[in-house]
């Protein structure tokens, strides 16, 4: 027995709601590689069962190649840990105070890494209102001094 096109319908929408509550964001390419089965079998009803899992899978490995080959997940996210050269030496304006076991906050003139304004912290304490230079990058706040 072959299934009918609306049995792949069925688990292609399955798939894409089961979506919901995996976040892997991987089943929606196998949901969405059984419905394009499942229209390739309304069209030609004689393709068969093992024609059909080899259509499901090469669609669905097929979808899952181009996801990461043209959108590329994870290429425009921010990589502070790895952003010394770029960051060290930018100047800032100290928003609110900093001290040795206290975070402050510095802004930027222009975007540092997607944001104006970053945690920092110092080891020293720096009043509101001083331009500070980043001197180093500690986890995910800025390490700064009186510029």
């Amino acid at each position: 027995m072959q299934p009918e096109w609306w049995q792949w319908a069925i688990v292609g929408i399955a798939l894409i709601i089961a979506e919901l509550a995996v976040p892997v964001f991987v089943l929606i390419w196998f949901g969405l590689g059984a419905l394009l089965v499942a229209l390739l079998v309304a069209l030609l009803p004689a393709v068969g069962l093992t024609g059909q899992l080899g259509c499901w899978l090469a669609l669905s490995l097929l979808l899952i190649l181009l996801w990461f080959r043209i959108f590329r997940p994870g290429t425009h996210k921010t990589r502070i840990g790895m952003s010394d050269d770029y960051v060290v030496g930018e100047v800032g304006l100290l928003t609110h105070p900093v001290a040795p076991f206290e975070k402050g906050k510095v802004r930027f003139q222009k975007p540092i890494l997607g944001s104006e304004t970053w945690d920092c912290i110092a080891d020293e304490a720096i009043a509101a209102g001083q331009r500070v230079r980043v001197i180093g990058i500690e986890g995910s706040l800025f390490k700064v001094r009186k510029a």
